[in-house]
């Protein structure tokens, strides 16, 4: 589990502190979930599960098989406790994007 000062993101699992979201959002997904605008706490988790490092994400094994080999190298998360609101979720399917929670309920 994590500390109290750190928070996963819960659409692509980077951990930072609670000032690092509410400062600058989500490096990975900003764009998305708009978290400098809106809020850290309905899109981020300090419940998360295993640490991983990853220095290049691209051409990591492990970042393929977290799905972050597109993300920025970063600590991550290798479950995220918790799912995204309804409205965020909606929001995501209107851009085309499909959301697959981190919690370790999504089938592969």
């Amino acid at each position: 589990m994590s500390s109290r000062t750190e928070r996963a993101c819960m659409l692509c699992g980077i951990i930072q502190t609670t000032q690092q979201f509410n400062d600058n959002g989500c490096p990975n997904c900003e764009s998305i979930l708009k978290i400098a605008d809106e809020g850290y706490a309905d899109v981020t988790s300090p419940a998360f599960e295993g640490l991983v490092a990853v220095g290049d994400p691209a051409n990591s094994w492990v970042g393929k098989w977290l799905r972050i080999n597109n993300f920025i190298p970063g600590m991550y998360a290798v479950k995220v406790n918790g799912k995204l609101p309804p409205s965020v979720v909606q929001d995501m399917e209107e851009q085309g994007l499909t959301y697959r929670p981190r919690d370790g309920s999504a089938l592969d």
